[in-house]
């Protein structure tokens, strides 16, 4: 691969200059992001998911695309390391579409990871083999770890997909997934964090809020370093995640209302509908019950009836029966 050789230097030489990336400023930063873009906490990260024991940071191979943004989502961290590539994302909210989603990030990493003019010879070109991770945080309960599939956006499959993209999502929320948590301290750190910040902003103002979770932090030695080197820039991340969080609760719940609005009205229609329907029938069958009446009267037999009516004999029986 002729591009990451060239790529590889580059990186080298961003290694060189500080142990944290500079992050795309073009797009709001988050906690998480700026956290886990400190390879030595990267890596920390990837030994506790992965089992492994790596301790050099620079053994990882950071290429997170600074400019990849598909409907105003950035991906937050990529990187490569032992031939597998590996894409973690953060999300505050239960999202379905994340297949999707690195589906279209994984094909831009592959574009800037491949010589093109390679893909025309008779050689195979190597990439890194793809996973995907995501981190969950949000307030809606969820279970430890579960598992999307891209396949479960195709409409009307048969048989196996020709294409498929899995995407493991990861419970990071405080008292969940207590073995990774205990694996890895900047991540535990992390989300007392997050708890603590959700803690005051029940009660109070979230500018106060952030501020106080950032200081009761600092005192109790969470995440300590990181929140005094940039104290000023977490709060402000903090309250742009915390009301970008809110707004998209909102916004669900919005969405959910409109769902149960427009199934009652639905379910009145249809219930009208049906009504009017079964009035019709009602009315039908005591003309019918009517009209055998008069015709046995006339001195027909209930066969005759039966046939005329297009009931059976037994219905018409029960109609003189009951005059």
């Amino acid at each position: 691969m002729a591009k990451r050789k060239n790529r590889k230097a580059a990186v080298k030489k961003t290694q060189r200059t500080g142990a944290s990336l500079t992050a795309n400023r073009k797009y709001k930063d988050t906690v998480f992001r700026r956290l886990f873009s400190d390879r030595k906490n990267l890596l920390s990260l990837y030994n506790a998911i992965s089992g492994t024991a790596y301790e050099n940071p620079d053994d990882l191979e950071i290429v997170t695309l600074e400019n990849a943004i598909y409907m105003g989502m950035k991906n937050d961290l990529a990187f490569i390391i032992d031939t597998n590539l590996f894409l973690y994302e953060h999300q505050s909210t239960y999202n379905p579409n994340m297949p999707l989603r690195d589906l279209f990030y994984i094909s831009s990493e592959y574009q800037k990871l491949v010589d093109h003019k390679s893909l025309y010879s008779s050689t195979q070109q190597k990439v890194p083999a793809p996973n995907f991770i995501v981190f969950y945080n949000g307030t809606v309960k969820k279970e430890d770890c579960w598992t999307n599939y891209l396949s479960e956006a195709y409409e009307n499959l048969t048989g196996e997909p020709n294409l498929e993209l899995k995407v493991i999502t990861l419970n990071i929320n405080e008292g969940h997934n207590k073995e990774l948590m205990a694996q890895c301290q900047t991540l535990r750190e992390y989300a007392q964090y997050v708890n603590c910040v959700r803690k005051y902003a029940e009660e109070l103002e979230l500018n106060e809020a952030v501020k106080l979770a950032v200081d009761e932090c600092i005192r109790n030695n969470i995440l300590s370093e990181f929140l005094r080197a940039n104290k000023s820039e977490v709060i402000s991340m903090s309250i742009f995640e915390y009301d970008k969080e809110e707004e998209e609760r909102k916004l669900r719940k919005a969405e959910y209302e409109a769902g149960v609005a427009a199934g009652m009205k639905d379910g009145m229609k249809a219930g009208i509908k049906a009504g009017v329907a079964d009035g019709i029938s009602k009315g039908k069958i005591l003309a019918k019950k009517d009209a055998a009446s008069s015709l046995i009267t006339l001195g027909l037999t209930v066969e005759q009836i039966s046939s005329a009516l297009k009931v059976d004999v037994e219905t018409v029986k029960k109609w003189i029966a009951d005059k």
